[in-house]
């Protein structure tokens, strides 16, 4: 005997997918929210002390409300320069030659899994690894230079993976027909590869310049200063950074050093924000021309 079926009644199937839908938007929203919290309270303490003074003045050890940021914002925009003059060319060139000239060898899988184990490695072992290197081996010392090599060790095996997810989006369609018009490997590569690629390795980019923008622990290993008067006139001069100084000023148990700690975490992000912006500002005119 047949028996008619339910149409209205739900099914288990779609109820635990519901379920499931719930249960991802709470687990996203959680952190979310705790993060809006902190961006909040960190807006409450450190709207008050932005201002022109505080940008432009050097820090203060005794007087918070005169203390300002400027060495640390001067060291910060030297090291993102020099690490992107680093880390930029040296990481491109190598997914460029792992990627078109050695992409089926044994050896380019070994060096891919080598550079992924990289990406993971704490970032004080970097650190360690450019005290030995640059501060004592080349006898750089304990300058902006050696922070900024160290830095760019940090963010190359980022620049490389991200290059070389880039190089793979391009079809192998498009460099057959270049090769088929007679133009040779390097040729395609510069004409026809790097440019249909470009906007996803300015994204790579972007990630790995933001990552070496907030890092504290290899600066400190490699040198650093937490106070200083002065920002840095040359590569071979001492420096500090912002996240050093904002490290600086929470040790403080004064309140309105606390306050300072806040404004300098809100100038930090923005400047994140304005190198982030010019980097998608010239993505986006990149794939404009190319369009």
């Amino acid at each position: 005997m047949r028996h008619p079926i339910d149409l209205t009644a739900p099914r288990t199937g779609a109820v635990a997918e519901r379920a499931f839908v719930w249960v991802c938007r709470l687990g996203a929203a959680i952190p979310l929210a705790m993060l809006a919290w902190l961006l909040l309270r960190v807006a409450i303490d450190g709207a008050g002390r932005l201002s022109w003074s505080f940008v432009t003045e050097p820090p203060s050890q005794l007087d918070a409300a005169a203390a300002g940021i400027a060495p640390a914002l001067a060291g910060t925009l030297w090291l993102v320069v020099l690490t992107a003059l680093f880390a930029l060319p040296i990481g491109v060139g190598a997914a460029i030659y792992l990627e078109e000239y050695d992409r089926k060898s044994r050896l380019s899988g070994t060096i891919e899994l080598a550079i992924s184990n990289l990406a993971g490695v704490p970032s004080i072992v970097y650190g360690m690894l450019g005290l030995g290197l640059f501060v004592h081996t080349m006898q750089l010392g304990e300058t902006v230079l050696a922070g900024a090599l160290t830095l760019a060790l940090l963010i190359l095996p980022i620049v490389i993976t991200a290059a070389r997810e880039a190089l793979r989006t391009v079809k192998d369609a498009l460099r057959e027909a270049a090769l088929g018009l007679g133009a040779t490997r390097w040729q395609t590569v510069r004409q026809v590869v790097l440019p249909m690629a470009l906007p996803g390795i300015l994204t790579g980019a972007i990630l790995a310049i933001a990552r070496a923008i907030g890092e504290t622990a290899p600066l400190v290993v490699v040198g650093a200063v937490a106070f200083i008067m002065y920002g840095p006139d040359g590569v071979d001069a001492k420096y500090t950074a912002l996240p050093m100084q904002i490290f600086q000023w929470t040790s403080s148990p004064k309140r309105a050093f606390l306050d300072n700690a806040a404004a300098g975490i809100l100038v930090l992000m923005a400047t994140l924000v304005v190198v982030n912006g010019f980097a998608i500002w010239l993505r986006n005119r990149t794939q404009a021309r190319r369009t």
